[in-house]
């Protein structure tokens, strides 16, 4: 029996095929390698679209660090194994794929029946291989529908360090966290032994998708960015949300408290038990903030939480934020609780004790303690060589035998026996100010390529100007690729000199950055600049050589102002240009 519905994603797959067109035209995003015939999975920004990465990721970096718990690190990109193997991804880092039989394509395997479940994630291998069976799914490539068993396969790009004989497996890495990971015990003296606190990292990530798809949403090579937040579970942060009122789109764990999509405050949800960890919930709302910040739409916007069977193996609690766009609901970011499972990991596999913190008691604490002190002149003799291993493992035997002799182990691997003579049982009070302990991590890691993605679909606006269809870029200004433009109406006359003169003097203010176009007719220049996103564009003509005015132009609505040029610039410098209007 046929137990599966096929679900529809509706897009305006048109839409998308303009915008893609409008992207690589005004160089702002476009496929890698082209006149090869290009590589599925990778992209290039192009000068434009360099721009407005480079200004996200800023807006990005500046959004975590303004409060100063949190620095900036950067670590390599080739990791070596043994650090993987630790962090689980080695043996634990898989997609299932599938292989037709007919053409030899390989596909990943949850994609293929993502219309016939909601969560196709959380599906084995026997659950997809029965939905490809039953539900006679056609391959892509051939249109057969001849499928293998599907089997995991590990994502990461392997290579070496070293050469030769000497080499060592490594891997690009899947995720920057472990290079966080490893920079701990710098970053807690950097703190001055304090938690709370965190570490960001952007730059690239690699994961050899089996079969990329949907332009920037599935990417081999990728920008991320993410932040691995240091806490005591026993003290975390305080958190106090309750100043942002507005109700956001949550969908928890069907299988936890709530079991439908709600509308409700962070500040609620976190009070009412669905998001349950008050200091995941501090970064869902920090990561809607974010978004909001550089031009995500809000309607656009929800939480989703994992279902337990879809949770990360490092990974106590995790809510994806979810974006809407042509391709419909995308995870662009991850917000996990990977509790102490790295640090503790990365401390067995390396035999390190390097990556705890110290918790102080409120209260000195005294025990009483029952030792074997031992009696040096019978021991030294006895034991020469060994003595000192032999005092060793007496001081940090944790339980003391009842009766004696016993076998006591040494450090070195052997073991002698401890008798009477040797030793004398003692009571002791021992004082204790704290504890060692490992810190719990909360993670929000974002995918930049994606976020981009959404900022230029939802900036993206088709509207008809003088009968024509004409398109703008609606971008916010802290991720526009340049402030402002400034456009000569011809080069004569003493305005192509005054053009330049005044871009050079708008380039020369503090984080602002000027373009300048002449080329064709002044209607052709706007509209390059109206898709490419700059807010503001000003024109020098001939009434600019005679009285210092110039015409300021707002991309958004097309409405024009005179004004002068130095008040022009003050507004600039001050970034109050809008005042004009």
């Amino acid at each position: 029996m046929n137990t599966h519905s096929k679900v529809h994603n509706m897009t305006d797959e048109k839409r998308i095929e303009r915008l893609s067109a409008m992207l690589k035209r005004r160089g702002i995003i476009l496929p890698a390698f082209e006149i090869y015939g290009g590589v599925s999975g990778l992209i290039d920004y192009g000068p434009v679209g360099a721009s407005i990465r480079r200004r996200v990721i800023q807006n990005w970096i500046e959004h975590w660090t303004i409060n100063g718990d949190i620095v900036e690190i950067d670590s390599p990109t080739v990791t070596p194994e043994n650090v993987l193997v630790a962090s689980g991804h080695v043996g634990e880092f898989n997609d299932l794929m599938t292989q037709c039989e007919k053409c030899a394509s390989a596909f990943r395997a949850d994609q293929l029946v993502e219309g016939y479940h909601p969560n196709p994630d959380i599906l084995g291998s026997k659950e997809i291989d029965e939905i490809l069976t039953i539900e006679k799914i056609k391959c892509p490539n051939c249109n057969q529908s001849q499928w293998t068993s599907s089997k995991p396969m590990n994502l990461m790009f392997g290579t070496k360090i070293g050469a030769m004989k000497s080499s060592r497996q490594a891997y690009m890495r899947p995720e920057t966290a472990q290079g966080m990971f490893m920079l701990y015990p710098s970053l807690y003296r950097h703190f001055r032994q304090k938690l709370p606190f965190g570490a960001i990292q952007t730059g690239k990530g690699y994961r050899n998708e089996i079969s990329p798809r949907q332009g920037m949403i599935r990417l081999r090579e990728f920008n991320m960015a993410e932040l691995e937040y240091f806490i005591d579970p026993e003290d975390p942060p305080i958190v106090d949300l309750s100043k942002n009122k507005e109700e956001i789109t949550l969908i928890p764990d069907p299988n936890g408290k709530e079991h439908k999509e709600i509308k409700i405050s962070f500040q609620n949800a976190i009070d009412n038990g669905v998001i349950k960890d008050s200091t995941v919930g501090y970064f869902l709302s920090r990561t809607w903030d974010f978004l909001i910040g550089v031009g995500i739409e809000p309607s656009k916007i929800r939480f989703r939480q994992h279902e337990g069977s879809e949770m990360a193996h490092y990974a106590e609690d995790c809510w994806d934020c979810e974006i809407l766009g042509e391709h419909g609901w995308i995870e662009c970011v991850g917000i996990a609780n990977r509790t102490c499972h790295d640090l503790l990991s990365h401390e067995k596999h390396s035999n390190s004790n390097s990556l705890r913190a110290w918790r102080e008691f409120d209260e000195v604490k005294v025990e009483n303690k029952e030792i074997l002190a031992p009696k040096t002149s019978v021991l030294g003799p006895m034991f020469r060589g060994k003595a000192g291993l032999v005092l060793s493992a007496l001081e940090n035997l944790e339980n003391i035998p009842d009766s004696l002799p016993f076998n006591l182990d040494l450090d070195d691997g052997s073991n002698v026996q401890i008798t009477n003579e040797m030793v004398e049982r003692k009571m002791i009070n021992n004082s204790i100010a704290g504890e060692w302990f490992t810190p719990h991590v909360i993670e929000p890691a974002f995918g930049i390529d994606r976020i981009i993605w959404h900022i230029l679909d939802h900036a993206y606006e088709e509207i008809e100007k003088e009968g024509e269809k004409y398109n703008l870029l609606k971008l916010k200004e802290s991720v526009a690729p340049a402030d402002v433009i400034v456009l000569p109406l011809f080069e004569k006359d003493g305005m192509g000199i005054e053009a330049r003169r005044l871009n050079s003097q708008i380039n020369q203010m503090k984080g602002v950055k000027c373009l300048i176009d002449s080329s064709k007719s002044i209607g052709r220049r706007y509209a390059r600049a109206d898709e490419i996103g700059v807010p503001w564009a000003i024109t020098v003509d001939h009434q600019t050589i005679d009285d210092g005015t110039v015409t300021v132009r707002r991309r958004d609505d097309q409405k024009q102002i005179r004004t002068d040029i130095n008040q022009l610039l003050t507004l600039i410098n001050s970034n109050m240009v809008s005042t004009l209007f």
